[in-house]
């Protein structure tokens, strides 16, 4: 992408989260990631300097607000509020993966729905436009007030399967709420799709009472949105296996592998890949086996291209269905 005038006023940020994805993006875009001096006073408050000057400039700043969760998400807004103070044109929040979009709802007394609030924390920080990929729920799309971009990984999956014989495979969802991301996964592989009948009992514990759809004796593809503790693979898995399938193939927008998952998912023996995307840094120490990570980089690289040329980005959403254009 190097050469393009229309991205000469456009910088490339990146807090502590995820630089190498950042990287990744303004290498794609043919451009140099900024530089920033993010660290701690004594009292564990943040100090925050945008390197060069952002005076009328597009400023976009790449954070997953992954754990840490609030380090990061406080980094992000710290670097949106600089950047607005210091004249910058437009302020565009890069957030690969939005931890807050599992609170989209009030399914219980006297708590938050953090999803809206944080999305409200960002406007007031000085976000005009977010982008983001593979968001809980469709409705959290809605709880921002100002553009965003809602992508998907769906085109390297898609690339990544059409290399394997699916001959006899079929694409799960875990649940109801995720069997449009499992569909059209399915008609893009030219496989059947199914859902399971899902109920969440806590934060690490969900019962999968049945699976609707016929996947006897097949290689089932377990799609989901992220995987943190690994307990719906799990509990999706004993299922599957009283209907004789011996091979699952994991895929999940954004790897977490939290508490026990990288040990739980290593104990399963039906499991013959876990695929991810890159939306989330890995530590070594907590990647499962049988592991591969496909990058993203390009996708939020074209995304900023198309805003910044103001060309429609319609074809990269998570819902699109190819009859108009965004």
């Amino acid at each position: 992408m190097a050469g393009d005038a229309l991205l000469d006023n456009t910088l490339i940020f990146s807090g502590t989260a995820h630089k190498g994805l950042a990287k990744d993006i303004a290498a794609y875009l043919g451009l140099e990631l900024s530089p920033t001096h993010i660290r701690k006073f004594s009292n564990d408050n943040f100090y925050i300097q945008l390197g060069v000057s952002v005076r009328s400039k597009q400023v976009f700043i790449v954070q997953p607000i992954s754990p840490p969760c609030s380090d990061n998400l406080l980094e992000l807004l710290l670097m949106m509020d600089t950047a607005r103070g210091a004249g910058a044109r437009s302020i565009h929040a890069i957030i690969p993966y939005y931890s807050y979009a599992r609170s989209d709802k009030k399914d219980a007394a006297r708590i938050s729905i953090a999803g809206r609030l944080v999305a409200d924390l960002m406007v007031t920080s000085g976000a005009n436009h977010v982008i983001t990929m593979t968001l809980h729920s469709p409705q959290v799309h809605g709880f921002f007030s100002i553009p965003t971009d809602h992508l998907t990984a769906h085109s390297v999956f898609v690339k990544h399967f059409k290399q394997q014989d699916l001959s006899n495979a079929v694409v799960l969802a875990p649940d109801i709420g995720h069997a449009k991301r499992a569909v059209n996964l399915a008609r893009a592989l030219h496989l059947p799709a199914a859902a399971g009948e899902k109920m969440r009992l806590g934060d690490d514990s969900v019962a999968v009472s049945s699976i609707m759809g016929d996947v006897r004796g097949k290689r089932v593809i377990l799609l989901d949105d992220e995987i943190a503790t690994g307990g719906t693979i799990i509990e999706t898995i004993r299922v599957l296996r009283k209907e004789g399938v011996s091979r699952v193939t994991v895929v999940g927008t954004h790897g977490l592998f939290t508490g026990n998952a990288v040990a739980a998912l290593n104990a399963i023996e039906e499991i013959d890949e876990i695929i991810i995307s890159n939306t989330v840094p890995l530590r070594k120490d907590s990647c499962p086996e049988r592991l591969t990570v496909l990058p993203v980089g390009h996708i939020f690289g074209e995304v900023v291209r198309r805003n910044v040329r103001g060309e429609s980005v319609g074809a990269l959403f998570e819902y699109w269905d190819g009859s108009t254009s965004a």
